[in-house]
C-alpha cells in the first residue's frame, strides 16, 4: 500500500506540473498573441491618423482635426487618440489646439528621439491598456512635401501620435480560454487517477506485497508469503513466488540438517539461514581442499606442516606447537614448534592425561608444565588412535586473543578430524618403516638401514672431503653370558651396550646393531685421534655398567676395532672388513682394548678382498 500511495502521490505531482506547465504557456500564449494584435491595430489606426492630418493640412482643414480625432477615438477598443506638436512646429505656428500639448515623458521621448514608443499596463484585476507613441516625420516624397509648409529638414520630427487602446475584453476572453483549459485538464487528472487505481494498483499492491517479503527474507525469514489478488495476472505472480520461497526454505533446512553432520557444532554466526549454508559449504570445500592436499603427502612431518600453514594463513595463529602423545608407553613429544617451547613434557601433558582442554583464563596456573607465567595458553587434546593422541598448544599474548581462540576451536577441530585418517596412516607406515629398519631389541638403527644408507654417506664425503671413524665392537665372551645367565641376561647385556654406545657418541653420529652382539658406530667429520678417544670412552663406560643377573649383577667388556674412512680404503665396505680385522686384533690380543687398523694386521700373503 505504501508503494501504491506513493506512485499516486508522484503521478499526481508530474500531472500538477504539466498542467501548470501547460496552463502558464497557454496564459502566455494568449497574453502575447494579444499585444501583438493591440500593437498592430495600434500602429495601423496611428497611420491612419497620420494620413489623415496629412490629408487635413493638403485641403487646408487643419482647423477640423478635432472632429477627426474623435471619430478615430470611437472606433472598437479605441479609449484615447491625441496629437503633440514639436518645439519646431510650436514655434512655427504656435501651440495649436487645446488638447494637441505634451502629456508625459513618452511624448517627450518620441519627439527628441524620433523613434516610436510602446507602453503596456498590465493589472490583473484592474484596466489594461496598450499604448503605442509614433513620430511624425518630414518627408519631401511624392505629392506630399512637407518642407514647403515647415521650417525643417526631411526626418525631422514635426509631431507625435499617441494610440491608447483598452485591452480589458482581450483579457477577459483570454482568462476564460485559460479557465475551460484548466477545467479540461483537471478533468484528465481525475481520470487518469481512477485509471491507474483500477489498472496499475493489483500490481502495486502485490509490489509492495512483494518488497515485504523479500526484506523478511534479507533479514533470514524465509516463512513470509506474498498476498494474492483477484488479478489473474497479479495471481500468478504471486503463486510463483510462494513456490519458490518454500522450496527454498524447504531446500536450506535439509541442507542445515544434513550438512553439519560432517562438521563440528558451532555457533550460528548468521541470522540468514542462506547465508549461514554458504559459509558451512566454503568451510567444508576448505577442509576438502585440506583432506585432498595430505592425502598426496609422503611424510606425516609435511601433514603437520601443511596444518600449521592453516593455522598461520586461516586463522591468524603464529605460536602454537603440536604435540604427540603414545598412550602404550605414556611419553609425549613436541613434533612441531612454530615459535618457543614454554611446556616441560619430560613427565607428560595435562591435556593429554585428563583428556579436557586446559585454559589458563579459566585458573592461573593451571598447569605446571607451563614454564612462562606470563603467556595465556589453551591446549586441547584429539585422541588420533587408540595409542595416540594429538595435543595441539597454543599461545597468546592476551585473555582477549585467547577469547578469540576458544571461538576458532571447532573449526580448528575440524581439520584435525580430516587429518586424522591420515595421521594414522603415516604414522603407521613411518612405524613400519622404522621397525623394517630398526633393532626391535636395542631401538637402534640395524644393518638394512645401514646398507640403504652407505651411498649417501660415501657421496657425501666425496663431495665435502669429510672423513668418517668407523668402529666396530663386540662384547668379550658374550657366549658365556648366554651358557651362563640364559638368553635374557644376554639380551639385558646387549640393550646396555646399545645405551652406553648412544650415550657416547653425538646425534650427528650413527649407531648400528651389525649382528648379534656386534655393533657399529660411525663418527661423523673426524680423525684418527678423535676416534681413539671416543672408543675408549666407551669402552670404560661399559666397563663400568651393572648388568643383573638373577640376584646377583655381572660386568663385561667390550672390543673395539676401528678404521678411518676414505683414508685407508675409499670402499666403504673395505672400511667394514679392516675395523672386523682390527676388532680380531683386539680380541686376540687380551680383549677389552680399542684398536686401529693397520695394513700390518693383515696375513702375510692374505689378498683384500674388493666388495
Amino acid at each position: 500500500m505504501k508503494s501504491k500511495n506513493k506512485v499516486s502521490v508522484t503521478l499526481l505531482i508530474i500531472m500538477t506540473f504539466v498542467f501548470t506547465l501547460m496552463i502558464a504557456i497557454i496564459a502566455y500564449d494568449i497574453k502575447d498573441t494579444g499585444v501583438r494584435g493591440a500593437h498592430e491595430r495600434a500602429e495601423a489606426v496611428a497611420n491612419v491618423v497620420k494620413i489623415g492630418l496629412t490629408s487635413h493640412m493638403l485641403n487646408g482643414t487643419m482647423a477640423n482635426r478635432s472632429q477627426f480625432i474623435s471619430q478615430v477615438e470611437k472606433l472598437e477598443q479605441m479609449k484615447r487618440v491625441w496629437i503633440v506638436r514639436s518645439p519646431n512646429v510650436v514655434t512655427q505656428y504656435g501651440d495649436g489646439m487645446e488638447n494637441e500639448f505634451v502629456r508625459d515623458a513618452i511624448d517627450r521621448s518620441v519627439l527628441s528621439s524620433g523613434k516610436m514608443a510602446i507602453d503596456y499596463q498590465d493589472n490583473l484585476l484592474g484596466s489594461t491598456t496598450y499604448r503605442v507613441t509614433m513620430p511624425y516625420k518630414a518627408e519631401q516624397n511624392g505629392p506630399i512635401n512637407c518642407l514647403q509648409c515647415h521650417d525643417a529638414k526631411v526626418g525631422d520630427t514635426l509631431g507625435a501620435i499617441s494610440i491608447e487602446m483598452d485591452m480589458n475584453d482581450l483579457k477577459l476572453q483570454g482568462l476564460s480560454t485559460v479557465g475551460y483549459t484548466a477545467l479540461i485538464a483537471l478533468g484528465m487528472i481525475v481520470f487518469i487517477q481512477i485509471f491507474f487505481n483500477r489498472l496499475i494498483g493489483p500490481y502495486m499492491l502485490i509490489f509492495e506485497s512483494i518488497r515485504q517479503v523479500m526484506r523478511r527474507a534479507d533479514e533470514g525469514d524465509y516463512s513470509q508469503r506474498v498476498v494474492t489478488m483477484e488479478n489473474e495476472d497479479a495471481q500468478e505472480v504471486a503463486g510463483s513466488i510462494n513456490t519458490l520461497l518454500e522450496k527454498l526454505q524447504s531446500t536450506m533446512n535439509v541442507i542445515e540438517q544434513k550438512i553439519h553432520v560432517f562438521l563440528s557444532e558451532q555457533k550460528v554466526h548468521e541470522k540468514d539461514p542462506l547465508k549461514e549454508v554458504k559459509n558451512t559449504v566454503s568451510r567444508l570445500s576448505d577442509i576438502y581442499r585440506f583432506r585432498k592436499a595430505i592425502e598426496h603427502d609422503e611424510r606425516i612431518d609435511e601433514v603437520y606442516s601443511r596444518f600449521a600453514l592453516v593455522l598461520r594463513e586461516k586463522f591468524g595463529l603464529n605460536d602454537f606447537n603440536f604435540i604427540e602423545a603414545d598412550t602404550t608407553n605414556n611419553s609425549t613429544e613436541v613434533v612441531h614448534s612454530e615459535k618457543e617451547i614454554f611446556c616441560d613434557l619430560t613427565s607428560g601433558c595435562r591435556a593429554d592425561r585428563t583428556n579436557t582442554v586446559v585454559d589458563s583464563c579459566q585458573f592461573s596456573d593451571l598447569c605446571s608444565k607451563m614454564n612462562n607465567k606470563e603467556v595465556q595458553y589453551i591446549c586441547v587434546p584429539y585422541a588420533v588412535s587408540n595409542d595416540m593422541d594429538f595435543i595441539l598448544s597454543i599461545i597468546t599474548r592476551s585473555k582477549e586473543e585467547a577469547q578469540k581462540v576458544r571461538n576458532m576451536l571447532p573449526s580448528i577441530k575440524d581439520y584435525v578430524d580430516a587429518a586424522k585418517p591420515e595421521i594414522v596412516s603415516k604414522k603407521l607406515t613411518l612405524i613400519l618403516e622404522k621397525s623394517a629398519r630398526t633393532d626391535a631389541l636395542t631401538g637402534l638403527y640395524n644393518r638394512q638401514y645401514l646398507e640403504e644408507s652407505i651411498a649417501m654417506i660415501v657421496e657425501q664425503s666425496k663431495r665435502t672431503h669429510i672423513s668418517y671413524g668407523v668402529l666396530m665392537a663386540d662384547i668379550d665372551y658374550f657366549k658365556m653370558v648366554n651358557d651362563t645367565y640364559g638368553h635374557d641376561v644376554g639380551d639385558e647385556a646387549i640393550k646396555i651396550i646399545a645405551q652406553t654406545l648412544q650415550e657416547n657418541v653425538r646425534e650427528s653420529d650413527m649407531v648400528v646393531r651389525f649382528g648379534g652382539e656386534e655393533f657399529i658406530v660411525l663418527l661423523y667429520n673426524c680423525d684418527s685421534d678423535y676416534i681413539n678417544a671416543v672408543a675408549e670412552k666407551i669402552r670404560e663406560a661399559f666397563a663400568k655398567k651393572k648388568i643383573r643377573a638373577g640376584n646377583t649383577v655381572i660386568t663385561k667388556t667390550i672390543s673395539i676395532g676401528a678404521v678411518v674412512f676414505p683414508d685407508q680404503s675409499e670402499n666403504f665396505w673395505q672400511c667394514i672388513k679392516y675395523a672386523d680385522v682390527a676388532l680380531y686384533e683386539a680380541k686376540s690380543t687380551g680383549r677389552n682394548r680399542v684398536v686401529l687398523f693397520d695394513r700390518s694386521m693383515l696375513k702375510e700373503g692374505e689378498l683384500e678382498e674388493e666388495y
